[in-house]
C-alpha cells in the first residue's frame, strides 16, 4: 500500500449527502442545527446546499491526482542531455537545461525529474577504468 492511499479521504456517501439536502430542505431547521444533526462542519452543508442550488447534483469531485513536474514534458531533452554530458553536476544540468529551453530550476527539482525518467548520473567511466587497471595488475 502506497503513502498516497493511506492518506486519502474517501468522500461521504451520495445517500448521506442527500439526507443532509433534505433535511435543511424540510424548512424547519437551520443549517447549524442539520450539522450537528449529522455530524458534519456547518462549511460543509452550506457547500451541499450551494452544489446543490448550481449543479443540481450532490456527486463529490474527483479527487487529488498527481502534481505535474516543471520538466515532465522534456523526457526527451533531458534524455538528450545526460547522454551528451553525462559527467556534469546537477547545477551544471540546471544552468544548460536553462540555457537551452529558456526553463530555469533548482537543483532538486532536476534531481527529481532525471529520477522519473530513470536518468543516472553516476560517473562509470572512471569505475570501468579503475576496475581494468586492478584487473591488469593481477
Amino acid at each position: 500500500m502506497n503513502s498516497a492511499s493511506r492518506n486519502t479521504i474517501k468522500p461521504y456517501s451520495i445517500d448521506l449527502r442527500e439526507k443532509i439536502v433534505k433535511a435543511y430542505e424540510r424548512g424547519d431547521t437551520s443549517v447549524r442545527k442539520v450539522a450537528v444533526q449529522f455530524g458534519v462542519a456547518k462549511s460543509y452543508v452550506q457547500k451541499l446546499l450551494q452544489l446543490k442550488r448550481t449543479q443540481g447534483h450532490l456527486e463529490p469531485k474527483k479527487q487529488g491526482g498527481t502534481m505535474k513536474g516543471k520538466l515532465d514534458e522534456y523526457g526527451s531533452e533531458l534524455a538528450e542531455m545526460v547522454k551528451s554530458h553525462p559527467d556534469a553536476t546537477l547545477s551544471e544540468y540546471c544552468e544548460y537545461f536553462g540555457e537551452k529551453n529558456n526553463v530555469w530550476v533548482c537543483a532538486s527539482v532536476m534531481c527529481c525529474a532525471l529520477q522519473k525518467q530513470k536518468l543516472t548520473r553516476k560517473k562509470r567511466l572512471y569505475a570501468v577504468a579503475k576496475r581494468k587497471q586492478k584487473e591488469s595488475k593481477s
